[in-house]
């Protein structure tokens, strides 16, 4: 029996949770519902539509979403305060990583169950189907498994030999035993290779793909009458899948294949940056405030749910996330070039929430019109960045020694977001990772990505302008799931 969340036909054949497999898997469209369920449970708010972006909410009290762990916002309620201050014993931050951990496993077992039927059926596929379904779960797969690694094990920095995470490969009712750091990370590699593989010649994304807002003229991202191939870059395309092994590579310290990777990404030109005045534009109705022509991949996540809780988080008049103005303009160095930078210009506006309180900095980084007003793209939680490609392209440059290459990446991102001034020279490694880190701070506000960075980096937290909390594995690992370790059967 299988279960899968998407809203589809097959959902009438039995009840929800008892699908049959045989007959969900007995046809080409079978195998994209299938694979669309996948997708359906990874934008929830249970995993990128909620606690592993935005970062979520329940009652009243945050969850402890990973960009508060970074200490990116400041917080008045004592349940947020503790889990702002690394207490993983709290309720609240248990429940959410419980849940987040659960669902990614369902999603993975989900992507297990079309990856143990496809090749069994490879004659009832039309077109690029078979290459394209088998290489979006195989990366899929890879995908999860590697998020999960960087919340719940230690980096690899710090043990690459330590016990991590099950890599679950098998439909099975035994409970797969624990991988190593670098178990998991080599056996992503070879899911994402395989995913290439087939990808390559069957991804439309590398076939004159053009990149654009929905509708504009000139791209052809909606073209297709097929709507399963329209849209590439809100899935896990050919290009998220060699971006997320520059991501592993990285994560490994292994330069030489995270620049090649990461290079692959920049020299296709599928992804333009985009413009100051697409970013400015006078009419909320054609602004794009996320960069989204730069998203390599995104979760659309534009319907009612993630659209109130986003509401809630951010843009009501005192939002449940928000951090004070002096917050901001440190993270955006204004008394440097911040002051250029057109996030800072965009993305926050000054409130006080009530008369003769503190101002704060609310974002608007995911404002979304309210119908009948139009957006220029939908709603989305960005899954893989081109200024993420470019910093991974810094870093790897750097580490094989070539420090003109690192800051041509780095500077390239800086002139795109409106600073002018290039950085010239940097001192040595640690300079380097300082300048990235702050810029990718910046970047991925909202977005619970750098958090991520500081483990793999294994750099302390800022926790204010003059106090650090020091890497740890403390702080770095989040509490496996007791149930995890109660019930399993091996």
């Amino acid at each position: 029996m299988i279960v899968f969340t998407s809203c589809n036909k097959y959902l009438d054949v039995k009840p929800q949770s008892q699908i049959d497999e045989t007959k969900l898997f007995s046809s080409d469209e079978g195998f994209r519902e299938a694979l669309n369920g996948v997708y359906t449970l990874c934008a929830s708010t249970n995993l990128y539509g909620g606690n592993l972006t935005f970062g979520s909410f329940i009652g009243t009290a945050t969850s402890g979403g990973l960009d508060v762990l970074a200490q990116n916002y400041q917080f008045s309620d004592p349940v947020s305060q503790r889990i702002e201050g690394f207490d993983y014993t709290d309720p609240t931050f248990i429940n959410t990583e419980n849940t987040v951990w659960n669902t990614a496993y369902q999603a993975i077992n989900n992507c297990n169950y079309i990856l143990a039927a496809i090749d069994g059926k490879k004659s009832i596929f039309t077109g690029n189907d078979y290459q394209l379904i088998k290489g979006e779960a195989l990366a899929l797969r890879a995908y999860l498994h590697f998020d999960l690694l960087r919340m719940f094990a230690p980096s690899y920095a710090s043990n690459p030999n330590a016990k991590a995470i099950p890599y679950v490969t098998q439909v099975t009712v035994k409970s797969t035993s624990f991988s190593t750091v670098s178990g998991v990370l080599d056996q992503c590699i070879i899911d994402l290779n395989a995913a290439t593989r087939l990808l390559i010649n069957s991804d439309p994304i590398l076939q004159g793909y053009t990149v654009g807002y929905p509708g504009q003229q000139g791209q052809n991202e909606d073209a297709s009458p097929d709507l399963f191939y329209q849209n590439r870059r809100h899935r896990i395309n050919y290009y998220t899948a060699v971006g997320e092994l520059a991501r592993i590579y990285l994560y490994k310290g292994d330069y030489n294949n995270a620049l090649i990777n990461a290079k692959f990404v920049i020299s296709g030109k599928v992804f333009p940056w985009t413009s100051e005045a697409d970013f400015f534009s006078a009419s909320n109705t054609t602004r794009d405030r996320i960069f989204y022509k730069e998203l390599i991949s995104c979760w659309f996540v534009d319907n009612a749910p993630v659209n109130a809780e986003v509401n809630s988080l951010y843009l009501n008049t005192n939002p449940i996330f928000s951090a004070t103005t002096d917050q901001i303009n440190n993270i955006y160095e204004i008394a440097q070039d911040g002051g250029d930078d057109w996030r800072l210009k965009q993305w926050f506006v000054t409130t006080a929430p009530t008369q003769g309180s503190d101002l704060r900095a609310v974002l608007l980084k995911y404002n979304n019109n309210a119908a009948p007003l139009k957006n220029l793209h939908p709603l989305v939680a960005p899954a893989m960045r081109l200024s993420e490609i470019y910093y991974i392209a810094a870093e790897a440059s750097y580490g094989n020694g070539d420090t003109d290459g690192a800051l041509g990446y780095y500077n390239t991102v800086r002139k795109n977001r409106g600073i002018g001034d290039s950085v010239v020279t940097v001192a040595d490694k640690d300079a380097m990772n300082e300048l990235l880190l702050s810029d990718a701070r910046k970047e991925f506000y909202g977005e619970s990505q750098i958090f991520y960075m500081y483990k793999r980096l294994n750099h302390g937290i800022p926790i204010t302008p003059t106090f650090t909390r020091p890497p740890s594995d403390q702080i770095f690992v989040l509490p496996i799931p007791l149930n995890e370790l109660i019930f399993r059967n091996n």
